[in-house]
């Protein structure tokens, strides 16, 4: 587990004990949210996962204090673009910027809800974050999700393009955040963050967190607009979320609505792209060519 999220519980919090906690208080706090959330005693699986996951953390002097350091250097700040280095292979080719919009809209939250303009130094202290509403914490963590699929997308290889923050309407809100086209075909991704551990129903994303929101049928809607405009076929969808909040490295929810869907952990996401979700109708080498081109001449992308 990370904690490093906007939204996430730090392992202390996880735990129920102030991060001062001596080490007796806080293995007697371990001990007891075992006990509350072991399944066998009518407790949350997954609470009961994040326990652990948290102990792990936090359980020795040496993890702890690791633990301690990283989250005193926690940076929220927005990616510097670099020069790729003399020598490296060639990357993806991509277009637009992922986490732009919503970065901005995250900024103007924090406005409206202080009363008065931030700088960008301030609005990414961990402090004034942690301090910030829900909602504007949310748009923060996606778009921080966001940013670490794209930088995942652009080391694929030069036999992958990528568009981030795909738009085809007037109205932003409705983007799709990524579109890949490689060797397995082409794929609409969605990056989200809800700070805590999923389950599936009916092909669709549920848990605490996920609250009324639809994902997955948000994430078709988007590409169905793609579709339309481009006159591009999507091979499959993919819902991106961070490591610590599945159970599994990749969970196929079969075909929803006519397209194949696959929700992933981040650090698979390469795996499967490369490999395309298992089912997946393959694109010859022409098709690609010409999905390539249409794409790139009307997909409008996002570079607040």
């Amino acid at each position: 587990m990370t904690f490093e999220g906007p939204l996430a519980a730090s392992a202390y919090e996880v735990l129920g004990v102030a991060a001062s906690a001596d080490d007796d208080e806080l293995r007697r706090a371990y001990r007891l949210r075992l006990r509350e959330t072991h399944p066998d005693t009518g407790g949350d699986a997954s609470l009961f996962i994040r326990v652990q996951r948290a102990w792990e953390h936090i359980g020795t002097a040496s993890a702890r204090a690791a633990y301690d350091r990283g989250r005193e250097h926690v940076s929220w700040d927005a990616p510097r673009a670099s020069a790729p280095s003399a020598g490296t292979r060639p990357r993806t080719k991509v277009y637009g910027q992922a986490g732009g919009w919503r970065r901005l809209n995250y900024l103007r939250m924090l406005t409206d809800h202080l009363g008065r303009t931030v700088t960008a130094r301030e609005a990414y202290d961990p402090a004034v974050v942690r301090d910030a509403p829900w909602e504007a914490r949310r748009m923060l963590a996606a778009a921080l999700a966001e940013e670490s699929t794209a930088a995942a997308i652009a080391d694929l290889g030069i036999g992958f393009t990528a568009w981030n923050g795909v738009v085809v309407g007037v109205d932003a809100a409705q983007k799709l955040d990524h579109a890949v086209l490689g060797p397995s075909g082409l794929y609409g991704l969605a990056s989200d963050d809800f700070g805590d551990t999923v389950r599936f129903r009916h092909g669709e994303v549920i848990g605490r967190a996920v609250g009324g929101s639809t994902p997955v049928a948000d994430l078709l809607s988007r590409m169905r607009s793609v579709s339309r405009v481009s006159r591009a076929r999507f091979a499959g969808a993919i819902l991106i979320l961070p490591d610590d909040d599945l159970d599994e490295p990749v969970t196929v929810l079969g075909s929803v609505r006519g397209v194949l869907v696959a929700v992933v952990r981040r650090s698979a996401l390469r795996t499967v792209l490369r490999g395309g979700i298992p089912g997946a109708r393959p694109m010859g080498v022409t098709e690609a060519f010409d999905v390539r081109t249409r794409l790139t001449q009307t997909a409008r992308v996002l570079v607040p």
